[in-house]
């Protein structure tokens, strides 16, 4: 009897998900997530682990969601904490699998996981693969991986003139048996991470996270028709406060909980009824650039993250990572990061100038902490932005930002940084607040 492995990693929806599409459907199904034992343990230069405690959680909320989609359509799924080649290899096995499946992914480390286990498999299994979750594919992009453009402008043109975004397809009604002798489930989160089990968001965060494709697809419905902020993206994206300045789709499509082309065609319905606009236009924009730095990491490799190893994280370095550099605009974006696992795109911006251009850090050990901190880690965007900032990637210009004029034109009242730092919140409104501690601590007894 036929059986196919679904090895899913970050493509934790059904809907326009290749993995769940079959010209002939194999007798059995058996879906598998391995949570990779290595993301428990600390990163290099640091005493965190790869995937912090914010992130797990969301990871096992999109887990639990996917399962039961899947019960409903007849199958189920699979979760275990271990090496993942390892584990899928021997599942491959143990069952018969005639064809493994897992979605390319931009990292290195995925790369190689995905070549070791084309030699683990027996002979007669197939391994598939596919580029789900992008708005274009390999075979739709109009040069190769290899010829991929320098910069983002270039491969744009390139992509707008003479490729189409395919529409998403929808989810499976119904999907093949779970074989009997295959076991079901997947441990407690508490079990795997007491800490992730605990987490829970601040209380002053605008928005909270929580992790399933239903969830990314209520997010969808509400930016777009319920509030029709899609209208004011271009106006409102660089925003500090509120739940709705930003899209906050990120960390569903880091994730796979909503793919590219889900969001492409609900902008583009809203458009058919509302009218195009530079704001809808440009949440279109964002996608491609997602798209773009996916291909460039594919491109580069193991080179994305830097020649030299990591040295072990300074005092300047933890205070970055802790909110507490005596800049206040600075200190409120950290102390967002870890309390919420997300932070704006202007506030990545600064912070990462910041460390690389004033404090002289490593960007490699920046990216490190928002590969632990962030709920929407994405390897690609991750480390392609920080690249772009520290002006050793494919711009060496690097980009320095002046982080009090940031501060004065984006938090120009101070409500930001009192949001974050109470402490300053006695202080007038405006630059007050935004100067460094030293100058400001002799207005304000408490310590920051």
């Amino acid at each position: 009897m036929s059986l196919t492995l679904l090895w899913l990693r970050h493509d934790l929806r059904l809907a326009d998900n290749p993995m769940f599409q079959f010209e002939s459907p194999p007798e059995h199904l058996l879906c598998v997530h391995v949570l990779d034992r290595a993301w428990l343990s600390p990163l290099p230069g640091l005493d965190v682990p790869r995937i912090g405690p914010a992130r797990l959680r969301f990871l096992w909320e999109s887990l639990i969601t996917l399962r039961g989609e899947l019960l409903r359509r007849g199958s189920d799924l699979l979760v275990r904490v271990g090496d993942p080649v390892t584990v899928v290899a021997d599942l491959a096995a143990r069952h018969g699998a005639s064809q493994v499946r897992v979605r390319r992914e931009a990292g290195w480390d995925e790369a190689q996981a995905s070549a070791r286990l084309a030699e683990r498999l027996g002979e007669g299994v197939e391994l598939w693969q596919s580029d789900g979750g992008l708005l274009y594919d390999e075979a739709r992009l109009p040069m190769s991986v290899a010829a991929l453009p320098r910069s983002f402008s270039a491969f744009r043109r390139r992509v707008e003139r003479d490729a189409v975004v395919p529409g998403a397809t929808p989810a499976p009604v119904t999907l093949p048996p779970w074989p009997e002798a295959a076991p079901r489930g997947f441990p407690a989160l508490g079990k795997v991470c007491s800490l992730a089990a605990r987490w829970a968001c601040d209380d002053r965060a605008s928005f909270r996270f929580a992790g399933g494709e239903a969830q990314g697809l209520a997010r969808l419905e509400h930016y777009l028709w319920q509030t029709g902020a899609v209208a004011r993206y271009k106006q409102t994206r660089n925003g500090l406060l509120g739940a709705d300045f930003s899209t906050r789709f990120s960390p569903w499509l880091a994730h796979g909980c909503l793919s590219a082309r889900q969001v492409h065609d609900a902008v583009r319905a809203w458009e058919a009824e509302h009218g195009a606009s530079e704001s809808s236009d440009w949440v279109i924009f964002e996608l491609l650039w997602r798209d773009y730095f996916h291909w460039a990491a594919r491109q580069e490799g193991a080179a994305l993250f830097g020649a030299r190893r990591l040295v072990p994280a300074d005092e300047p370095f933890r205070a970055w990572c802790e909110g507490r550099t005596g800049l206040p605009f600075i200190d409120a974006a950290m102390r967002e990061l870890a309390a919420t696992g997300w932070l704006s795109n202007r506030a990545r911006q600064n912070v990462a100038s910041y460390l690389v251009h004033e404090l002289g850090g490593d960007w490699r050990l920046g990216a490190a902490w928002f590969e632990h901190a962030l709920l929407d880690f994405d390897v690609a965007s991750n480390w392609g932005n920080w690249r772009y900032v520290a002006g050793v990637g494919r711009d060496p210009r690097g980009h320095r930002f002046d982080v009090l004029w940031q501060a004065e034109r984006y938090d120009p009242e101070g409500s930001y940084v009192s949001h974050w730092l109470p402490h300053l919140a006695k202080l007038p409104p405006g630059s007050a607040r935004h100067r460094p501690w030293s100058v400001v601590k002799e207005h304000h007894q408490e310590t920051p």
